[in-house]
C-alpha cells in the first residue's frame, strides 16, 4: 500500500436508508476495525447516527448536487479536505460525488488514488448522459456490485473486464439472524401487519416507486386461487404511486387482506415473520438486497427473473423466478409456494444456507477492500 496506514475517503450524496448508504457505513466500520482512519462525506440522513458508531470521521457537504458550478465548488472543498487530512484514496459511490471527487484528486497536492463503485444501471440513452456517466470509469479499477453490473459495464461502455472487481452486496448476519427474533416478536409483528393465527403472510419490502412493480403483486393477489393469505407492502416512497396502489386494492376487493405499512425499522423481524417474500421489479435490480435479506432469515423469495435476482435466488431451491410484469405468472408461483408448507420451509433453510455461503457483508467488504489494495499497491 501507499503507506502503512492509508487514509480512505468515501463520497455519496446522502446517508439515507438504501443499499448504497448501508454499504458505505459498513465499509466505514470495517476500516475502523482495521485501525484505518477513514472519512465519509455526504449531506446527512438517517444513517448518520450509525456512521458515528463506527468511529469514522463525518463531513457534511452536499456532494450530490449536479450543477457544474456545484461540482466545481465541491471539488475545491474536497481538494482541501484531501490535503488537510492526508487522504490516500477517494472512493465515490455516485456520479455527482464522483465528478467532484475526481476533480479534487487532480487539484489536490496529495494526488490520492480514485475509485468508483457502480451500484446501478445509469441511464445512457444519449451522448450527454454517457458523458456524465463516464466519470465512473475514470479509475484504473472499478467495483461492480454484481455480475449483472459487471457485464453491463463491459457491454455498454466497453470497459476492460480485467479492470473490474465484483463485490456482490452482502447481508449483516449479526442483524439478519432468525435466532434473534423470538416467537413472541414474530407474533407481535404478524399482529401489527393484520395477520391472524396461522394465516400465511406474503411481504413485499422496498421503496415504493413505479418500476418496483407493486401493482403486479396486487393484480396477482386478485388472480390467486389461494384467497387465505395476507399481503404486507412495507416501505415508503412516491405518494402518487401509493395512492394508486390503495385504489387498486380497493378495486379488487382486497382491503381486508392488504396492509400498506410505510417504512419500518424492524425488517429482520418482518422477514422472519413472513412465509414468503416477493420482489416484483419491472427493471433489472442491480443486485437486490431484499432477496438476500429474506433468504438469510429463512424466508423463500419469488422475484422477477432478471438482474441481480438471477445471481441470488436458486430457482426451485431457495425461491422462484417469474417473468417481469406478469401478474398471472406471479399468481401461479404464489399458489405453488403456499400449497406446500413443508417444501416452503425446506426452501427457507436452503435459502439461508445459500446466503451464509455466498452473500455475507464480510465477503462484500473483503472484495471491495481488495480494490483499495489493488490501487494503493500499484
Amino acid at each position: 500500500m501507499r503507506s502503512p496506514s492509508p487514509k480512505i475517503l468515501q463520497l455519496l450524496p446522502a446517508l439515507g436508508d438504501g443499499g448504497v448508504e448501508r454499504g458505505t457505513v459498513e465499509m466505514a466500520g470495517y476500516l475502523s476495525q482495521m485501525k484505518i482512519e477513514n472519512w465519509v462525506v455526504s449531506s446527512g440522513g438517517p444513517l448518520t447516527e450509525q456512521l458515528a458508531a463506527t468511529d469514522a470521521h463525518y463531513i457534511n457537504l452536499d456532494v450530490g448536487r449536479k450543477s457544474p458550478f456545484a461540482i466545481l465548488s465541491n471539488a475545491r472543498r474536497l481538494a482541501r479536505i484531501i490535503d488537510e487530512n492526508g487522504i490516500d484514496l477517494v472512493h465515490a459511490r455516485s456520479r455527482a460525488p464522483a465528478w467532484a471527487g475526481w476533480l479534487a484528486c487532480r487539484q489536490s497536492r496529495r494526488k490520492p488514488r480514485f475509485l468508483t463503485t457502480f451500484h446501478g444501471v445509469y441511464s445512457h440513452g444519449n451522448r450527454f448522459k454517457r458523458a456524465y456517466n463516464s466519470v465512473m470509469l475514470k479509475a484504473p479499477v472499478v467495483v461492480a456490485n454484481s455480475g449483472f453490473i459487471r457485464d453491463h459495464i463491459v457491454s455498454v461502455y466497453g470497459f476492460p473486464l480485467e479492470r473490474i472487481i465484483v463485490s456482490q452486496r452482502g447481508v449483516d448476519t449479526a442483524i439478519f439472524n432468525p435466532d434473534l427474533v423470538s416467537a413472541d416478536e414474530r407474533s407481535r409483528v404478524r399482529a401489527a401487519l393484520g395477520v391472524a393465527g396461522d394465516t400465511p403472510l406474503v411481504t413485499i419490502v422496498g421503496r415504493i416507486t413505479d418500476w418496483k412493480g407493486h401493482r403486479y403483486m396486487i393484480e396477482a393477489m386478485a388472480l390467486c386461487e389461494n384467497k387465505a393469505f395476507r399481503l404486507a407492502i412495507v416501505g415508503s416512497g412516491n405518494q402518487g404511486i401509493i395512492n394508486e396502489l390503495e385504489a387498486k386494492v380497493k378495486e379488487h376487493g382486497l382491503s381486508e387482506r392488504v396492509t400498506i405499512t410505510g417504512s419500518r425499522r424492524d425488517i429482520p423481524a418482518v422477514m422472519a415473520a413472513s412465509d414468503l417474500a416477493v420482489s416484483t421489479s419491472t427493471r433489472p435490480e442491480a443486485f437486490g438486497r431484499v432477496a438476500i435479506e429474506a433468504q438469510v432469515m429463512g424466508t423463500p423469495v419469488i422475484a422477477t427473473a432478471h438482474g441481480g435476482s438471477l445471481e441470488t435466488i436458486i430457482e426451485g431451491k431457495t425461491g422462484f423466478l417469474v417473468q417481469p410484469a406478469n401478474a398471472k405468472a406471479l399468481a401461479e408461483a404464489i399458489d405453488a409456494a403456499l400449497a406446500d408448507p413443508a417444501r416452503l420451509r425446506a426452501m427457507g433453510q436452503a435459502g439461508r444456507a445459500n446466503i451464509l455461503e455466498n452473500f455475507t457483508v464480510e465477503q462484500m467488504l473483503e472484495n471491495e477492500f481488495a480494490a483499495y489494495q489493488a490501487l494503493l499497491e500499484a
